[in-house]
């Protein structure tokens, strides 16, 4: 999940490379390097840390050059050290590496007996000494590349500059994204089209096994074969515009803010409002047909397929299996005939719910995804693509993505149900209209900012804090835990709040704040029963409903947010903005790196 950025061009790259990886940083922060072809050699800067400490030694130490790569690090072989960062070199070549080569190890006992040595961990190292070792074998940079990749084996995706061509780039992918962008006299290379923003619009998104050859002026395509290919171009829409935090501290606000609209907008590519109906527009298989399906996801994408779990059985009363996309493979699972497997990933390329796409490809599933970025491997490999409308998401906490996967969600089981004659024409008009006001009721959830605020400075005092929900709010109780320890390092878990007295009760005294979601609904009662469970034994509550749900209740808790009443069918998209917000405003009070916060990266393309 590091991310690359590479030019070909004819004026100094040094600035852009680094304008570039800016914009990649979300991808991975642990340290950061550039290299180029400058005075006759190729030569790098590396800087251990945030993409600020690569701009102050560039700053000092500049580095020339009109073609270069560049690289920010999310560690996986090798501790956070300079000589680990990227780009790796020898005396002939610069490489960069997002990914993990499986068999370095033996790669690299047959390099020491050829008299190869090392000066780090990094399995990145290891590539670039071979593809050395290939170059000297063979004496052309497209020999050395066909040998390299014959030799390496996991998931990668490389970008090379070898000393006897300066002006050319060599790149290659398998299992890890990279796309290549389309200039004016000038081509370059991305982790993804984002990288590429404010450099062109114009991509081609390479497939699986693919490796390019690109200079200033000429773009090579090959295949996992050495087959020169065609690969079509594309028009990327993302803008420099779209990745600006505006007026906003970090980007995890502006985007949490963002979510009325983005919403919105999600729900009317398949919305008819004007019918108050469902429309998915032409899909490839009959939703009615479907006996079963298989949502696979991880992290926050897991929990919006959790709460979707509860929709597809009890309105389209279609049975569901839910795994995680790590463990999918491994269990050996029994699918049924004809049966659905719907993945759900923001980047489209997260590597084990991308492994679990080809392995349920094999089990002869419909393969089916829902994800944000256009173009990505698993669009790609997919029978039918549902996206969401979020935009870039720069946040590595997830938060607009997660509620417009909710919003594709509701929309692909409503359109089951309907296929599947489990609703009437009425109940999906009621079900539309919750969905239709779901935008403006998010809006007011965003008025409580300033209670969220207040909240927060008491959770920052707290070592451990307990979130409770019950029915589709389970899964947002879990999310919130998740978003607490992802930015605020704050020991946080989830429960169902039935559960509580199972063992977790325990844990609860004066100093574990509870946070519950207990929107009034038919399982309200059961919730504030387990919430004065833990009032009885001195347990702080946090209680966040609507008014019914918050009558008689005031007193007697730490703090209590009022959020405006929802049908129950929507809470999951509204009780989204309060967990969201405290986790913000704790991790505010406590001084973390909201945007950017310790050992993660927003895009997971390592198993």
């Amino acid at each position: 999940m590091c991310g690359i950025i590479g030019i070909a061009g004819q004026t100094t790259v040094a600035d852009r490379l680094v304008d570039a990886l800016q914009r990649l940083e979300y991808r991975g922060y642990d340290s950061a390097g550039i290299a180029t072809f400058s005075n006759g050699s190729l030569d790098r800067r590396r800087a251990v840390g945030k993409l600020s400490a690569l701009r102050k030694l560039l700053f000092s130490d500049p580095l020339e050059g009109t073609s270069g790569i560049g690289h920010t690090r999310w560690a996986t072989h090798g501790t956070v050290t300079a000589q680990n960062a990227h780009p790796h070199m020898t005396d002939t070549v610069a490489l960069v590496h997002n990914g993990i080569i499986e068999n370095f190890k033996d790669l690299k006992e047959d390099l020491v007996s050829n008299g190869y040595t090392f000066e780090g961990e990094s399995d990145t190292e290891v590539v670039t000494q071979l593809f050395t070792f290939h170059l000297k074998q063979t004496g052309s940079g497209q020999g050395a590349m066909k040998a390299t990749l014959d030799a390496i084996e996991g998931a990668f995706a490389l970008a090379i500059q070898i000393i006897d061509e300066p002006d050319v780039l060599y790149c290659a992918r398998k299992g890890s994204p990279l796309v290549v962008g389309i200039g004016e006299g000038e081509n370059f290379i991305g982790s993804d089209a984002l990288a590429l923003s404010g450099l062109t619009n114009r991509v081609i998104y390479l497939e699986e096994g693919d490796w390019a050859v690109i200079s200033p002026d000429t773009i090579q395509l090959f295949d996992h074969t050495h087959t020169m290919v065609y690969r079509q171009e594309k028009q990327s829409l993302n803008t420099g515009a779209l990745v600006s935090k505006g007026n906003y501290n970090h980007f995890m606000l502006k985007e949490i803010h963002e979510q009325p609209i983005v919403v919105a907008q999600t729900l009317g590519k398949y919305i008819d409002y004007s019918k108050r109906s469902i429309d998915l527009g032409d899909l490839p298989i009959d939703l009615s047909q479907i006996p079963r399906v298989t949502l696979i996801a991880c992290g926050t994408s897991y929990y919006a397929a959790m709460v979707a779990k509860y929709w597809f059985e009890k309105i389209a009363k279609v049975p569901v299996d839910l795994d995680i996309a790590s463990e999918f493979r491994y269990r050996d699972a029994v699918m049924a005939e004809g049966g659905l497997t719907l993945l759900i990933s923001q980047s489209g390329e997260t590597a084990d719910t991308l492994a679990a796409l080809r392995h349920a490809k094999e089990k002869g599933q419909i393969i089916a995804t829902i994800i944000n970025v256009d173009g990505s491997s698993m669009a790609r490999e997919s029978e039918m693509v549902f996206h969401t409308y979020a935009g870039p998401e720069i946040g590595v906490a997830s938060t607009k993505a997660f509620t417009c996967q909710l919003s594709v969600l509701a929309c692909l089981v409503l359109a089951t149900a309907k296929a599947k004659q489990s609703l009437s024409q009425e109940d999906e008009q009621q079900y539309v209209k919750a969905l239709e006001e779901a935008p403006s009721l998010m809006s007011m959830a965003l008025t409580k900012e300033d209670q969220f605020k207040t909240v927060a400075r008491d959770l920052a005092k707290a070592r451990d804090i307990l979130f409770l929900g019950r029915g589709v709010d389970y899964p947002i109780a879990l999310e919130g835990a998740l978003k607490l320890k992802e930015i605020s390092y704050i020991h946080a878990e989830g429960y169902a709040a039935g559960e509580m007295k199972h063992g977790p009760i325990a844990l609860i005294d004066e100093n574990v704040p509870v946070i519950v979601l207990a929107p009034s609904s038919e399982i309200y009662e059961k919730t504030i029963s387990n919430m004065q469970e833990v009032l009885a034994r001195g347990g702080k509550i946090v209680l966040i409903s609507d008014d019914a749900g918050l009558q008689g209740y005031r007193d007697d808790s730490l703090a209590t947010i009022e959020l405006p009443k929802a049908k129950s069918f929507i809470s999951p998209l509204l009780y989204s903005i309060p967990i969201q917000l405290l986790a913000y405003y704790t991790a505010i009070a406590k001084g973390t790196d909201v945007d950017q916060p310790r050992n993660l990266a927003k895009s997971v393309t390592v198993e």
